[in-house]
């Protein structure tokens, strides 16, 4: 993995049949019903959420989720989330926490839409409202950065108890080209700014940001969504099995010392 640059895995992270949210949540859950809405606005499908279960054990999902061909792209808003967005990711957490299912979330985002009505609809008041309510949800939270997880767009759906990355998954404040454009007025500098920021899984890793690298079968997921779906799999199953012998007091603070000590 060492071979590979930052900037190559930014690029990897990004390609567009890379795997996504919805092609694993199909191979990993045995049954999986797609839930909508946010109650106060409309659907934005660059979310999608639903319930699904693996054997007897139901599981809450959220998924960013990017299109391949345009008019998915277009019609998932290139997988960039609106604040109605994040409040239907919300009201599934906390119907999941009501039902005492687990929660399964999939980051892939370069990040939460900027535009003009969004703003106005309260992005970064939906994403605060993310962080401070999943931090005492009193269900397990899995994470998986599947792919490109950038700002607060990825962090939003990011708080959990075990967060995992696949080894060509990127996390970071934001892109390489805007901290690039922020740090030297030039965002043809992303390949060397990639190498800074340290967003690789093997970065986070060694700065505690994340708990466990998966390697991606053939060097990447794309050549055996299978066979990664398989490894995401067993993984929640351990995790779930894990979390749950913890009582809620002793769950919620090893969360909060989770993030604390970061």
């Amino acid at each position: 993995m060492s071979k590979i640059s930052a900037w190559q895995r930014v690029k990897i992270a990004r390609e567009p049949d890379r795997p996504t949210a919805l092609d694993y949540i199909n191979n990993i859950f045995d049954d999986f019903i797609e839930l909508h809405g946010d109650r106060f606005f409309k659907d934005d499908k660059s979310i999608v959420c639903g319930v699904g279960n693996i054997g007897n054990q139901n599981y809450t999902i959220i998924g960013e989720q990017k299109g391949r061909t345009t008019k998915e792209n277009i019609e998932r808003n290139f997988g960039m989330p609106n604040p109605e967005a994040y409040r239907k990711s919300l009201r599934f957490m906390k119907q999941a926490e009501k039902f005492k299912r687990p929660i399964i979330t999939f980051i892939d985002t370069k990040g939460a839409y900027p535009g003009l009505g969004a703003e106005e609809r309260g992005q970064g008041e939906a994403i605060a409202r993310n962080l401070m309510v999943m931090s005492g949800l009193k269900v397990p939270i899995i994470v998986f950065v599947i792919g490109e997880g950038s700002s607060g767009g990825a962090l939003a759906i990011g708080v959990g108890d075990r967060i995992l990355m696949l080894e060509n998954a990127v996390y970071s404040i934001l892109s390489p080209e805007g901290y690039a454009s922020i740090l030297w007025k030039d965002s043809t500098k992303s390949e060397q700014a990639a190498e800074k920021m340290k967003l690789t899984a093997n970065d986070l890793l060694e700065l505690g940001v994340i708990d466990e690298v998966l390697k991606e079968p053939k060097g990447n997921a794309k050549f055996d969504v299978e066979k990664m779906s398989r490894i995401i799999k067993n993984k929640i199953v351990e995790y779930t099995k894990e979390l749950q012998k913890l009582d809620v007091e002793e769950l919620l603070e090893k969360r909060y010392r989770k993030f604390r000590d970061m």
